[in-house]
């Protein structure tokens, strides 16, 4: 690197939502550092490589983008929950020049000031508006917790993350401001278990603008709704607790959306898995939440093909799928991942039925979300514009959220902005996605 010139750091972001935002804390502290972000490995001074390791296939993913960085660089610091496990990474790509575990901002940032000293004056450094982000103009993830406090069987992030942390309230609302002052449009709340925020910190009141403000999961939600943005929850366990916030969505406060990890619906099942065991008091709980809240959309995520799981077993849960009307689920086959307590538990579903499983679970929950979907036609509804073409434009309403679920295409949307609002009117419906047309502005006023 020339004398004078700020260094170019090359980043590669891997895994969930909340790995995105530990991604651009580190990304924007280099930027108000005066380092220069790289697009490409052969031009940055050297690489970070943000990576995944809950999943067997996160972990090849992780290893194959370290291997890509050293060839097209050579300099290569590796972070994220893969590096929680430093002997693997060590074993494999011994040639990079350090490894850290996840949430590790500071240590990161101490590393690079070691292999690539700044040259530029901090002061004099400038930061966008909300930060250096890896998302579009329009919408941001917003992390509030770290770890978790569950010891689910299938799972080894608290062993990567360690137990919950959550951020003080004044924090999340100032950043959430910052981001709201910046352009964002919506604010995607995330951590591992959302609805335990402020467990850990026994609900400790922060004052924010002013007003006091307690660090508890529907009181930031009803804080964060004063902000003027739309505000989508992810990754809510389903705590007694959470019912408070459907008031909050009834009356078009935070977006009517409620991403709810339940992952069985086998009592026995859910119980190796250490999770919570009454399917049938979720079943009530959902048709509660949908008289509050009508408009509620419900997704969730299962995983099929656990230790044990009989064919029995499998139908209950393919059952509560049909029966609860989720309008959006994903599901797995069990992955055995080092570490995991289930890894021990006897009866091993063979892999081709784990596969078979899984066909027939998505074609259920095909069926349910294409019915759910179906009932949209002819509804007027308001969207965020992700992105335009000659083709029309792609959104999303409240019951969609980016990288995730399905979209909107506006038919006759080619004259609207990304990250602009418009009142579209549902034409169409497939499995995923719908098709819309703009409301005549007439109409509209």
């Amino acid at each position: 690197m020339p004398a004078g010139m700020p260094g170019r750091v090359g980043f590669v972001s891997l895994g969930c939502p909340k790995a995105t935002w530990d991604s651009e804390q580190i990304l924007s502290r280099l930027r108000a550092e005066g380092y220069l972000i790289s697009d490409s490995h052969e031009e940055a001074d050297l690489v970070i490589v943000n990576t995944c390791g809950f999943i067997d296939e996160a972990v090849a993913e992780s290893l194959e983008a370290i291997g890509e960085a050293l060839e097209g660089n050579g300099r290569v610091i590796v972070t994220g929950c893969l590096g929680a496990r430093e002997g693997l990474v060590e074993e494999r790509c011994p040639e990079v020049l350090a490894v850290t575990g996840p949430h590790a901002t500071e240590e990161v940032l101490e590393l690079v000031h070691r292999h690539l000293p700044p040259e530029h004056d901090p002061w004099t450094s400038l930061l966008p508006p909300g930060g250096v982000r890896l998302t579009p103009r329009h919408y941001a993830w917003v992390k509030i917790a770290e770890g978790c406090n569950h010891r689910c069987t299938f799972c080894i992030i608290p062993s990567l993350r360690g137990d919950l942390v959550s951020r003080p309230v004044d924090s999340i609302l100032e950043e959430a401001s910052a981001l709201v002052s910046a352009g964002v449009k919506e604010l995607l709340v995330v951590s591992q278990d959302t609805s335990a925020y402020g467990v850990d910190l026994r609900y400790r009141t922060g004052f924010w603008q002013g007003r006091p403000v307690r660090a508890r999961f529907s009181d930031l939600a009803a804080a964060m709704a004063e902000l003027g943005a739309w505000v989508r929850l992810h990754y809510v366990y389903p705590y007694p607790h959470v019912d408070e916030v459907l008031p909050l969505m009834a009356q078009g406060r935070i977006l009517p959306y409620l991403d709810v990890p339940l992952q069985h619906a086998s009592p026995r099942i859910l119980r190796a898995m250490r999770r919570p065991a009454d399917c049938e008091d979720m079943l009530r709980r959902i048709r509660r939440w949908r008289e509050i809240c009508p408009d509620l959309t419900l997704r969730s995520t299962f995983i099929v093909g656990f230790p044990g799981e009989t064919e029995d077993e499998f139908l209950q849960l393919l059952e509560f799928v049909s029966e609860a009307g989720l309008d959006r689920a994903g599901a797995f086959a069990y992955s055995p991942v080092a570490g995991a307590a289930a890894n021990a538990l006897p009866d091993p579903v063979p892999e081709e039925e784990k596969q078979e499983r899984l066909e027939r679970f998505m074609m259920v929950q095909a069926e349910v979300s294409r019915e759910r979907l179906q009932r949209r036609v002819g509804q007027r509804v308001r969207v965020l514009v992700d992105s335009t073409g000659p083709d029309g434009a792609i959104a999303r309403s409240a019951a969609e959220a980016p990288e995730i679920d399905g979209v909107i295409q506006v038919l006759d949307g080619e004259t609207l902005e990304e990250g602009q609002f418009a009142e579209v009117e549902i034409t169409a419906a497939g499995e995923h996605d719908l098709e819309a047309r703009l409301v005549p502005r007439r109409e509209t006023a």
